[in-house]
């Protein structure tokens, strides 16, 4: 079960949603970074379960323990980095039939059909949502390493249930539209959204979910502003195909468009084309960003910029036709459990994690050649 990513950057997530702890083991690491452990508390508390009326009841703290890979000053020293997340709050017998009697929408099917009983289906296992919690530590680790540097990374809710946000500017030109937005996400709100009004719409329609025993899905929008032109490579290792590779391996992500994404597909080129300027400085920038940052795999120097579509969180507390494995006749189930009605909110430190461990891998693994 491999479950690793990264050239430079290599990053392996382990353990499952009911073990005693997960966690992740993180190469490559420039030395001498100094981890602000206080600023990586405040990032998992965004993602972290049981603090809002729009989550899972179960509680967790997600205090993350990072075992290896700092020097006494608490810098990086080139060895791997390795963390661990305490699971405090586990409740197995709820999973208790789910080898038998499979949750549609959830991999215990396949599960079941690859491993034949072995897997741990307590909470989902090694399927769960709950392994983003170890990689938004090592995402939260990267975001630094990159702030650092200049890159400024930050998401939003998008849309849920089909009420949108205000969309994200394009990043072009002065950026300045974008970099307010980013920099009123900062602000320790507690539903990212940047319309107040949109989000008390979007949490309304979560209570909604959840009284009725459904769920909806969400996008959610993330941007990246600062990265030079320059970092990536072409075909396969390029910024959307290592963005890309990551987001998939988050549970419940069923798509990603770059910049203007699918909408390119409706448009002449004259109008999907990105028109060239020159900035205060006299270096070229495009004038304006449906290419969402990169061409060719490589970035252009404008704001990197994605949309991630989560579906509904397939647990839900309505009765579901499925199948028992074991007399194999139709079975009708009803989940138990403590779930979501809405995955996106959470997700939204994850999709900053996603793009911050793909930029930093690209940028050490593919940087701007010297001339």
């Amino acid at each position: 079960m491999p479950s690793s990513f990264g050239t430079t950057l290599r990053v392996t997530v382990f353990g499952q949603s009911h073990s005693p702890a997960i966690g992740c083991v993180v190469e490559g690491l420039p030395a001498g970074f100094s981890v602000d452990q206080d600023a990586l508390a405040r990032f998992m508390a965004r993602r972290s379960p049981g603090a809002n009326r729009w989550s899972t009841p179960r509680r967790e703290a997600d205090a993350v323990q990072i075992l290896s890979g700092l020097n006494p000053q608490g810098a990086t020293c080139g060895a791997p980095l390795s963390c661990v997340i305490a699971n405090t709050n586990t409740r197995s017998s709820d999973y208790d039939e789910l080898r038998r009697v499979p949750r549609p929408g959830h991999a215990d099917f396949t599960a079941q059909a690859k491993w034949h009983g072995a897997q741990d289906v307590a909470g989902g296992g090694h399927f769960s949502g709950r392994l983003t919690a170890p990689l938004c530590a090592a995402g939260g680790i990267a975001l630094q390493v990159l702030e650092a540097r200049g890159v400024l990374i930050g998401a939003h809710l998008a849309e849920v249930a089909g009420i949108a946000d205000e969309p994200f500017d394009d990043g072009s030109g002065s950026g300045q539209q974008l970099a307010r937005q980013l920099a009123s996400l900062r602000d320790g709100r507690d539903f990212p959204v940047l319309d107040d009004d949109a989000g008390a719409r979007m949490r309304a329609a979560i209570d909604a979910a959840r009284e009725d025993k459904d769920s909806v899905g969400g996008i959610v929008e993330c941007a990246a502003t600062g990265m030079p032109a320059g970092v990536g490579s072409p075909l396969f290792d390029g910024i959307e195909s290592a963005i890309a590779r990551i987001a998939f391996g988050v549970p419940a992500v069923k798509g990603i468009e770059f910049g203007a994404g699918f909408s390119a597909a409706r448009m002449r080129g004259s109008q999907n084309n990105d028109p060239y300027g020159m900035d205060e400085g006299g270096n070229p920038l495009p004038l304006k960003n449906d290419a969402g940052g990169n061409l060719g795999g490589i970035t252009t120097g404008a704001p990197v910029i994605f949309r991630l579509a989560f579906k509904p969180t397939p647990s839900i507390g309505r009765e579901q036709d499925s199948v028992d494995l074991e007399q194999g006749t139709p079975a009708k189930l009803s989940v138990r459990g403590r779930h979501d009605p809405c995955i996106a909110p959470r997700a939204v430190p994850v999709a900053e994690a996603v793009m911050a461990l793909a930029l930093l891998d690209s940028w050490l693994s593919f940087p701007p050649d010297s001339l």
